[in-house]
């Protein structure tokens, strides 16, 4: 997606081999907390993200804690049994998937923010995607995440949306 004149290296390439913290108590705070960690580090310029599901009846949950939403096990699986159970009474299901890529260069950040407005179906339905997926359906659509082969999913997701914005900034700098 970008062109020539950027390299890009994995955590692995650089050695970077540890668990990066994500502390904050936001999606955006995470992500420039991780591109702050390896570039402080390591002395790379470099993108991070973070991503999380915000369900509106409650209050923005799980959020930041998306991927431990059930637990530090991270498991996908729980995670969607535990929504789907705070979510059985309710007939108010609209979400949103946000993704927040921050981009450290020389030490000034930058954000870009993708989010895909939805409903939170009542089973999970699909058998590609991961996380919240198989029961996240996107606003215009009769069918989950989990039902879309990657190359429809990637046109309208939340991450898809955040990277075209940091593709556009790179191609306009570079």
């Amino acid at each position: 997606m970008l062109n020539n004149s950027i390299e890009i290296l994995s955590l692995e390439d650089i050695g970077c081999l540890e668990d990066i913290p994500e502390t904050s108590p936001t999606i955006e705070g995470n992500a420039i907390q991780k591109a702050r960690y390896v570039f402080e580090k390591y002395g790379y310029s470099c993108f991070a993200d973070d991503t999380g599901l915000e369900v509106e009846v409650l209050g923005g949950e799980p959020g930041v804690y998306s991927a431990r939403y059930a637990g530090n096990q991270k498991n996908s699986n729980d995670n969607i049994d535990k929504l789907l159970k705070k979510l059985q009474h309710s007939s108010n299901r609209n979400a949103q998937f946000i993704t927040v890529i921050s981009l450290l260069i020389d030490g000034e950040t930058t954000c870009f923010r993708g989010v895909i407005k939805g409903q939170i179906g009542v089973k999970k339905i699909g058998e590609f995607g991961f996380g919240y997926d198989p029961i996240f359906i996107p606003d215009g659509y009769n069918k989950t995440f989990a039902e879309m082969d990657l190359s429809e999913k990637n046109k309208i997701s939340h991450r898809a949306l955040a990277i075209l914005k940091l593709k556009d900034y790179l191609a306009r700098i570079s």
